[in-house]
């Protein structure tokens, strides 16, 4: 076994399967029967209750805790209402609506316009229900309203505010209203993103209405559409639990998951809920054998602020972040119905051979990781922290095309993901004990590995795979060989910083703290440059980010038909590639200054 594979299967398997072993039911399914009977709104006073119950458990268990209470920008849905006017073959039917969070409010006054339908789609992937656009083509939809299938996700509605419709209105794929949120602002705005604010009402319908709507757009028929919302600055919990390490304190592991709900929210997350509080609880009773120190956190306006209270935690401790957090790990949908396989755990580059071992290891399930979207509670990549999970385990495709599920966001797959009908039947029991051990063994082994274990030969594997996609869409039309010789010089310093990993067994001995330092640096480089287009410390747009965003654009080199496009794309990439070879450069040089 190389030094890098030993890195991502390490192990103390003693202490593992005592660890595992310890893990019980107990706890966690009280308390997803008790937040079964709780609808955790932002803010709300049911979230209230649901913190003080997750803080009495701690208390009970003896695990040191912190209830921040920031005050963010949060948008609480009431209503919505669409009917048919001025069409006499609908004769003037009411239809069942919803307004995401976030929408502008009508505050229940009615808005009447044209209808005008233009085809679009949610997308196949659990995650596209989060950054689809919605291609208007050369349809005039200004001063209109228009209607186009799938989720109001902030993509749609982005596009949708852009080429000056009146209001959106968007049609779910099934029987159920999915509730969401349409900002691309991620977390609470500020100066640079406020401008992004929704400035239209948004309504969602099922996919019966849908049809009827369509119908009645072919017929030149107008809606009268209505929203009602409770959006401004409201404070929220952020609970931070931090169990101590003995080896090298200084140094965490960041697990994490929401709090709020829509409805009284399940599978999406009150599972996830009760696997933190386990693990709080298992390693607070295995404290004084942790490395490192973790913290685990529970956070407020995931559903209703985009995120608002991970951001706030970044911002708010963004250098002790930047300095010592080894991984965040994202904690949402575990221990749902009928989920065999992890095909939609995600994991970052380097994370990949570490989360491969750890999940066959504790399930016997072979996973099939992907890059993490720009969605989840991921607030870090412009901090650019190491990240894995986001969904836990799912049902199979198989699985799914036979129950006739179309792709959501959460919940195992399971469809009532952000309806009512996300309530008790959703979790498993057996399913949600296999999924704690898996989080608890993940987290047991960022904390307790003497060098970090992850591999950055893989990012720059994905980074020389990316550069050949976009080199191959520009052609001769750009050159990418400065990028390409700053990724090889940072590769072959790579594999001589790993061939010459300390073989140490305490991750206080300063050779291990040197790598780790080292390791942690690389992803403070790499992880911006591939995952966000902000500067560091900032949030990018809730929008996906393509790998290399500054360097995406090559894609659209092909179709640049005139001179003044191809300047604009040229000049573009070569700011960027600028960016990724300083980038690149610097690695290099953390690199070699901490190989012996």
């Amino acid at each position: 076994m190389d030094r890098r594979s030993a890195l991502a299967g390490w192990t103390d398997s003693t202490l593992e399967t005592e660890l595992l072993e310890s893990v019980s039911l107990d706890v966690p399914w009280r308390l997803v029967e008790e937040f079964a009977t709780l609808t955790r709104l932002s803010g709300s006073r049911e979230e209230r209750q649901a913190v003080e119950r997750v803080m009495a458990e701690l208390s009970a268990a003896d695990v040191p805790h912190t209830l921040h209470e920031p005050e963010c920008f949060i948008s609480i849905p009431l209503a919505a209402s669409v009917r048919l006017v001025g069409d006499l073959a609908g004769g003037g039917a009411t239809f069942r609506a919803k307004t995401p969070a976030m929408s502008v409010s009508t505050d229940g006054e009615e808005l009447v316009g044209d209808l005008v339908y233009v085809p679009g789609g949610g997308g196949s992937n659990a995650y596209d229900v989060f950054s689809t656009g919605v291609d208007l083509g050369a349809v005039d939809v200004a001063g209109k309203i228009v209607l186009s299938e799938g989720m109001a996700s902030p993509g749609k509605v982005a596009d949708v505010m852009a080429a000056g419709a009146l209001a959106g209105v968007f049609i779910n794929p099934g029987e159920a209203i999915h509730e969401g949120i349409c900002t691309t602002i991620w977390g609470t705005p500020d100066l640079d993103s406020m401008g992004r604010q929704p400035t239209i009402p948004v309504i969602a319908v099922n996919h019966a209405t849908g049809q009827e709507l369509i119908a009645a757009a072919g017929r030149g028929g107008q809606v009268a559409l209505s929203t009602s919302l409770d959006t401004g600055w409201r404070t929220i919990p952020v609970l931070v639990a931090e169990i101590p390490g003995s080896q090298a304190p200084e140094e965490f592991v960041l697990l994490h998951g929401h709090l709020d709900s829509w409805h009284v929210g399940i599978g999406d997350n009150a599972t996830g809920d009760a696997t933190m509080l386990e693990l709080a609880r298992v390693f607070g009773r295995h404290r004084d054998r942790l490395a490192r120190s973790l913290r685990v956190a529970w956070w407020s306006g995931h559903s209703h602020g985009r995120y608002a209270g991970s951001t706030w935690y970044a911002d708010a401790f963004a250098i002790e972040l930047a300095r010592n957090c080894v991984a965040q790990v994202n904690c949402d949908s575990p221990g749902c119905r009928w989920t065999t396989t992890y095909n939609n755990l995600t994991a970052m580059s380097e994370t990949e051979p570490f989360v491969d071992a750890v999940v066959r290891a504790t399930t016997g399930i072979v996973p099939d990781p992907e890059r993490p979207p720009r969605a989840g509670d991921y607030s870090f990549n412009g901090i650019g922290l190491s990240s894995f999970y986001m969904l836990s385990s799912t049902m199979s495709e198989a699985d799914r095309e036979e129950k006739g599920y179309y792709a959501v966001g959460g919940c195992g797959a399971n469809i009532q993901w952000h309806t009512e009908g996300d309530t008790l039947e959703i979790a498993d029991r057996e399913f949600l004990l296999r999924d704690m051990r898996m989080y608890a063994a993940s987290v047991l082994r960022t904390l307790n590995a003497p060098l970090a274990p992850f591999d950055w030969t893989r990012t720059a594997a994905e980074f020389r795979a990316t550069l050949d996609r976009y080199a191959a869409a520009a052609g001769e039309r750009f050159d990418f060989g400065p990028a390409r010789e700053a990724l090889a010089g940072l590769e072959t310093a790579l594999e001589r910083f790993y061939a010459a990993a300390p073989t140490v067994t305490d991750a206080a001995d300063p050779a291990a703290r040197r790598f780790n330092v080292a390791q942690r640096r690389l992803g403070r480089l790499l992880i911006p440059v591939n995952y966000s287009r902000a500067e560091a410390f900032r949030h990018d747009p809730a929008l996906n980010v393509p790998p290399l965003p500054d360097l995406a654009p090559a894609l659209a080199m092909p179709d640049a038909a005139d001179a003044a496009r191809r300047g604009v794309l040229l000049t573009h990439l070569t700011r960027g590639q600028n960016r990724l070879v300083w980038t690149l450069e610097q690695a290099r040089e953390v690199v070699e200054a901490a190989t012996p």
